[in-house]
């Protein structure tokens, strides 16, 4: 018998779960020992406890085609869910290993970092002292089998390349790698192992006295990993601080704290949460932190978010540091994590967290998920993205900072000096060769072709100092470029030229040496890293510190 599509039913499903009145407690059923005729309609008790449970069972007992009663199950808690706000989650067992391995830290593999180019897997880098790289993988081999399976030209989707190669510890795999310059393909069997997932994308010097940390995500091992990179960082000099939560969409939120109390004065209040059915608790900075009165300068932008917005808020209502950059994400909810039986787990806003001067940022989402993952696009439009004039305030959720400056609520965190979005260098010609994927790929070739002259510098520092994106190489580039249908106009490439070339050099520097080559070319054409530095060097952070005349204004406009 033909299945049956039963998710148009579930609309119906929840009209019955949610209806009151005359549907509390009545079900329909029939006795089967009348006639058709004679049959009627009698209450079957439905525990009005569990309505739910009791119409999947009755549909499944009683409807007159086959469905999987699993994933009817499941579509139901995801449309219940829906109701809920856009951080409540159900995550299938299928799923759950995935989902949760980058926030423990690690997980199970062969160690590599690869991409789909040419729908073939192409190995960027392995990972440092992982099993790849112990039995002789390196980069820009080309996997075309595993476990004699051919991979490579069949439109295998990343997500089966991934289940194959990724598995349980000690357990092996045999892959066959086409390298360049070698005539056969080449055997190799890899023993898996725990693989570690770092948050932290990079830590160096700017310059004699400045550390950069870029942090990707609040992970189990971000604290940690902070702590390292800090004391390495003095170790060599570090006496001022920029820590870049741009792009970082949160994490733990206990790795937020312990990441916080590292940076704030023992006894401050980091953050407290507070839900119906959850009392208020509050996080307090407990210890010495490794860096509690250093220069601190934290950049954020329109995707950083939770986690990172705990950061942010805690360092703005102490007035410990400047924060730069663009209003953030605006999530302010706590999800509690409970696993169910079957291997699934329900992610449950529980409470929201308050940043210590009061604010909630948490941002409207009355108007449906849909609306409120896309509330980029509208700050785009209304300008808000490149002048902070477009910022739209609520007067009823101001709150100050430990020196009376004026912060608000209710919509993420506003920084206190605005670095618009670039926009004067990404013209449509370098947009449309970014978007396409054209500069990586183009990179990697180059990488690829070239891995001698380039293992020829010493490390990456080496690298970063002393290669240079010639004129023949930008002349290779915009031929690669018009072959791809990308039309080559000189009033767009000539503002964009100076760009292009980082971009470029980073992505050939990261399909080398990883992103220690990477980040140190891009930043040095990122305008926010610049005007850290100013602020920093000059001396003057006092200045961003303290109440401005503005201050004593309401500002507001109207409700965000």
């Amino acid at each position: 018998m033909k299945k049956l599509n039963y998710k148009v039913f579930l609309p119906l499903i929840f009209a019955i779960v949610l209806a009151t009145g005359v549907l509390l407690g009545l079900a329909i059923n029939f006795d089967r020992t009348q006639k058709p005729s004679e049959k009627k309609f009698f209450s079957i008790g439905l525990d009005r406890h569990d309505k739910i449970s009791d119409i999947l069972r009755y549909i499944q007992e009683s409807y007159v085609d086959t469905v999987d009663q699993k994933e009817l199950a499941e579509e139901a808690i995801v449309n219940l869910l829906k109701n809920l706000d856009p951080h409540s989650s159900y995550i299938p067992a299928s799923a759950f290993r995935e989902m949760n391995d980058p926030l423990m830290g690690s997980f199970e593999g062969i160690g590599i970092e690869f991409n789909m180019l040419n729908d073939t897997v192409i190995v960027i880098n392995p990972i440092p002292g992982g099993p790849s790289e112990t039995a002789g993988i390196r980069a820009g081999d080309r996997i075309i089998e595993v476990d004699e399976v051919n991979i490579a030209g069949v439109n295998m989707s990343t997500e089966k390349v991934v289940n194959k190669l990724k598995g349980p510890k000690d357990t092996q795999v045999d892959v066959s790698i086409m390298r360049k310059g070698v005539d056969e393909f080449l055997d190799f069997t890899i023993t898996r192992d725990k693989i570690p997932s770092y948050s932290l994308d990079i830590a160096y010097l700017l310059d004699a006295t400045t550390g950069y940390i870029k942090l990707g995500q609040f992970s189990a091992t971000t604290h940690q990993e902070f702590n390292m990179a800090l004391e390495r960082l003095k170790r060599n000099g570090m006496e001022q601080m920029i820590l870049d939560l741009r792009g970082n969409g949160g994490g733990f939120l206990e790795a937020a704290i312990q990441l916080a109390d590292e940076l704030l004065e023992p006894g401050a209040l980091i953050v407290y949460t507070d839900g119906r059915n959850r009392p208020k608790t509050e996080a307090h900075a407990r210890r010495n932190g490794g860096f509690e009165t250093q220069p601190l300068v934290i950049l954020i932008d329109e995707w950083s978010a939770s986690a990172s917005e705990i950061i942010a808020g805690a360092v703005q209502d102490h007035d410990r540091g400047v924060i730069m950059g663009r209003r953030s994400f605006g999530k302010g909810l706590v999800q509690e994590q409970v696993q169910l039986g079957d291997g699934s787990a329900l992610r449950l806003t529980v409470a929201r967290y308050y940043t210590p001067s009061g604010r909630s940022i948490q941002k409207p989402y009355e108007d449906g998920t849909e609306e409120y993952y896309t509330d980029f696009m509208q700050r785009y439009l209304d300008g808000e993205l490149e002048s902070p004039d477009s910022i739209r305030y609520d007067d009823s959720l101001r709150f100050e900072t430990s020196s009376g400056r004026t912060v608000y609520g209710g919509g993420g965190i506003t920084p206190d000096i605005f670095i618009p979005l670039q926009t004067s260098e990404r013209t449509q010609y370098f947009n449309v060769v970014a978007n396409r994927g054209l500069i990586y790929r183009f990179a990697f070739d180059f990488a690829d072709n070239n891995r001698e002259m380039l293992n020829s510098y010493e490390h990456a520092d080496d690298f970063v100092e002393n290669f240079h994106i010639g004129n023949d190489v930008l002349m290779d580039f915009i031929s690669y470029a018009s072959e791809n249908d990308v039309e080559y106009k000189e009033s767009e490439f000539r503002p964009a030229e100076n760009l292009l070339k980082a971009h470029l050099k980073a992505y050939i520097g990261r399909n080398t040496f990883g992103n220690e080559a990477f980040y140190p070319v891009i930043n040095q054409q990122d305008p926010a890293i610049s005007e850290a530095l100013e602020v920093l060097n000059t001396g003057d952070m006092i200045s961003y510190l303290l109440p401005h005349e503005e201050d004593d204004e309401s500002g507001a406009e109207s409700s965000l």
